[in-house]
This record gives structure tokens, sequence and C-alpha cells, in this order.
């Protein structure tokens, strides 16, 4: 079903610098058509934040998605931060309701549950032991889901500092990575950028460690299947796409927004289209 454009459609969007590349457009228009919301979903760039946050509550905006470089900026110009949000320290969705005629902002984070419920459709995370590589925004969201869902967590980084001061927030052991191939758990996850194009023969593990787990999963995308998950395959073990991440993180967001069960697969659909990927599940 074709959204039409009328004097009553409400207005979502994606606020970043740059956001011209954004997937999210894609999935949440179709989902929007698909349940016949008069809603549509658009790429904001911004240059200044604040001006940015002040137009969105005048213009009447329902709901936004925030990327780099401000979901941690953000914050400070919010109503509202959800708990989860506060504890990773970064916003990526902001709810927007009228209250007494204003604008209020809560802001709220679904990069966690985007991992999470990836690998729930492959494991279930209560008392799951997890190596998690990483100490940047994406391993710290998911880092911090992990926790909350009751996951054994231990962190691997190449900064030690970094690492160590995450670890510390999470609650879990700290390792270099350089001591990875000692570890072995339940779940391994690369949450850092090794193996993106344009660098893509790249893995942050030894191929003969990832038989001691049962799955294992890439927060990239861009290869599709990294070297990481290939040797994973051929390891035996099951494996878990990048794009899935963002799928679940935005089927949150939609949810979020709407009070609606999001249409999950025709949201993947159009990602593994638009990145020239054939579904495979």
């Amino acid at each position: 079903m074709a959204v039409i454009i009328n004097g009553k459609t409400a207005l979502y969007g994606i606020i970043g610098n740059p956001v011209s590349h954004s997937l999210s457009p894609l999935m949440h228009n179709a989902a929007f058509a698909e349940l016949g919301e008069n809603s549509v979903y658009l790429p904001f760039p911004v240059v200044e934040l604040t001006a940015g946050i002040e137009g969105i509550k005048a213009l009447g905006v329902k709901g936004v998605s925030v990327t780099i470089p401000y979901k941690e900026a953000v914050i400070p110009l919010l109503d509202e931060i959800e708990v989860v949000a506060r504890q990773i320290g970064a916003v990526n969705t902001l709810v927007i309701k009228d209250v007494h005629g204003k604008q209020q902002l809560c802001g709220s984070n679904t990069d966690w549950l985007g991992a999470t419920r990836a690998l729930a459709e492959k494991v279930s995370l209560a008392g799951t032991a997890v190596v998690l590589l990483g100490a940047g925004g994406s391993a710290r969201a998911i880092g911090f889901g992990l926790r909350q869902l009751g996951a054994q967590v231990v962190l691997c980084s190449r900064t030690e500092a970094r690492g160590r001061a995450l670890a510390a927030d999470l609650g879990c052991p700290w390792h270099s990575l350089q001591d990875v191939e000692n570890l072995q758990g339940d779940v391994l996850i690369n949450a850092t950028s090794v193996g993106m194009q344009p660098t893509p023969h790249v893995s942050p593990v030894p191929s003969k460690m990832l038989g001691r787990f049962q799955v294992v999963m890439d927060i990239v995308y861009a290869p599709l299947e990294t070297l990481l998950l290939s040797e994973a395959k051929a390891a035996g073990c099951q494996v878990i796409n990048g794009l899935e991440m963002l799928l679940y993180q935005g089927v949150a967001q939609f949810e979020l927004w709407t009070g609606k069960s999001a249409p999950v697969a025709l949201m993947r659909e159009k990602l593994y289209l638009a990145t020239g990927n054939a579904v495979n599940r």
C-alpha cells in the first residue's frame, strides 16, 4: 500500500551528519506503508544540533532516529532519558510526546535491542558466556544489553585504557585482544570495524579458536559475510550478520513510535535488497 502524503501525514526521520547513506528510510517507509500508517520517514542532515532539535519540536515531528555524530551530544538537549540509554551514555531514538501542548523529547537506545533480538533467535542469553570484541560505542551498547539480559560477558579490546574503563562500567573482566585466542564461550561478537570495506580480508580473531563458540555475530554489514563469519561457518558455528542488528534496532524504534508490531520480514527484505543481498535464512 502506497503512502499518500497529505495534511495529516505524520513526520519521522533520522538526524546526523552525513545521513544520505542511511538505510533507515527504506525499512521504515516500507513498514509504514505495509501497516497503512499515514506517516513518512525522511533523512535530515543536521549541521547544528541544538537548532535541529528546536526545529524538530517546532515542526511537530513524531519520532527521530539519531546517528553519528550526535548519539551522545543529544543527551543534554532531551527532557527525559530511558534508564538503559542513560547507562550506555548514548541515544539513538527519540520518542516525542505532546505534554500539555509542549513537545517533550524522550531518549532511548535500541542499538542494544538490535543486537540482543538478533542473538535471541539463535541462543538464550541468560547465563550465556559471551566474548565481546571492542570498546567503542557499539560495544558499549551491546555490552549493557547483554548484562541487562543476564549474559556473562568478557570484554576484549586493542586499547587497554578504554577497554578497562568499559569493562569496569559493565562489571566484567577485560582482556587484551592479543589474548583472545585463549578465551572461549558460547557466543563471540565482533563489535569493531575490523573486516569492513575497504579491508574485508581481515578477521579480528584467529580462525582456529572459532570452533569453541556456538554462535558468532559480526556487526559489520559491508561486506555482509565478513571473513570472520565465513571462517565461523566453516568451523560449524551459527552466524549472525550485521544487517540483523540494524534490522532489529529499527524494528524496536518502529514499535516504540507506533505501539504496533513491526513487519519484520518486509523490513528485512528491504535492507537485504538495498545492499545487493538475497535474504537467506
